[in-house]
């Protein structure tokens, strides 16, 4: 059984002052992989950039670049994508379920494989630069990973703990601030904890990486669906030895389902901002405002 979504994400910036040239990159259309299909994308900017293009990363995610330099104070960009996402079928309710975590430790002894999926997963256990592993994240970390414990229990019982420990404070951190401000503070966004968990898993030796893109919110019972109040969103997964990821959010408790929509994936945040660039300006202030709407098809 699989879902489809209609979804536009606007993003409007507003400047003081006139800007003469603005470059802009980011991920914004969701991206193919087993279990979930793009059906339908766009990208418009407005003014009208003088150039802009599409590629793809190291990681496989489809990015947008694009230069407008005609004066403006304002831009606006609209990204539309119509996605279908599976339902997680029985192999994927069993992944980890009977794998020891130490096991999944790409760097575990082990058989390296012909297509060097091992290998390559042990990008995603290093550190960033600065370091997010602290003797504190590990210490956190530690009360989740009993010897022995299958991988998946250790993720479900972390995503647990991340849920109940801090509270989700909307505006309270910036994209500067790191994990070891968000473990201090016990509050944060859907990108602090899934950063948080993603630092945990890397102090255990196993591989985690970032996740971006939207979750389908259903409004409550007797209400009507409001336009625009969806998010961004941002979750985790961690590798296995059979070369999948077990996804799992740790701002909702809950391993990622149908409900959640790729756009992209990499190491931290600062691999797949949805949008980042720079302008040429006298601007002395600018606002930016985010509306996504993510509307179920039938």
């Amino acid at each position: 059984m699989s879902r489809r979504y209609r979804i536009r994400h606007i993003t409007t910036y507003t400047y003081s002052d006139r800007v003469t040239s603005s470059y802009g990159r980011g991920f914004l259309a969701p991206r193919e992989f087993d279990g979930q299909r793009c059906l339908d994308k766009s990208v418009e900017v407005e003014p009208a950039p003088t150039d802009q293009s599409f590629g793809v990363d190291v990681y496989g995610n489809e990015d947008v670049y694009f230069h407008v330099n005609t004066d403006h104070e304002k831009l606006v960009v609209t990204a539309d994508s119509v996605v279908e996402v599976d339902a997680p079928n029985e192999a994927d309710r069993l992944l980890g379920a009977t794998t020891p975590w130490e096991v999944a430790r790409p760097q575990a002894p082990g058989d390296y494989t012909a297509d060097g999926s091992r290998a390559a997963a042990v990008e995603f256990v290093l550190d960033l630069v600065s370091p997010e592993i602290t003797d504190a994240v590990a210490d956190y970390a530690a009360a989740s990973f009993a010897p022995g414990r299958p991988l998946r229990d250790v993720v479900v019982d972390l995503t647990h703990r991340i849920f109940t420990d801090f509270t989700y404070q909307s505006g309270s951190t910036t994209v500067s601030t790191t994990v070891a401000d968000v473990l201090e503070a016990r509050s944060g966004v859907c990108q602090d904890f899934a950063r948080l968990a993603i630092a945990c898993l890397r102090s255990q030796g196993l591989a985690a990486r970032y996740v971006s893109g939207y979750l389908a919110t259903e409004p409550p019972p007797g209400k009507e669906r409001m336009i625009g109040v969806d998010a961004t969103h941002a979750w985790a997964a961690v590798w296995t030895p059979d070369d999948k990821w077990l996804a799992f959010d740790p701002t909702n408790d809950q391993l990622v389902d149908e409900r959640y929509a790729t756009v992209a994936w990499g190491r931290d945040y600062a691999d797949v901002p949805p949008l980042r660039g720079v302008i040429y300006t006298e601007a002395e202030e600018s606002t930016i405002s985010v509306s996504v709407d993510v509307a179920p098809i039938a």
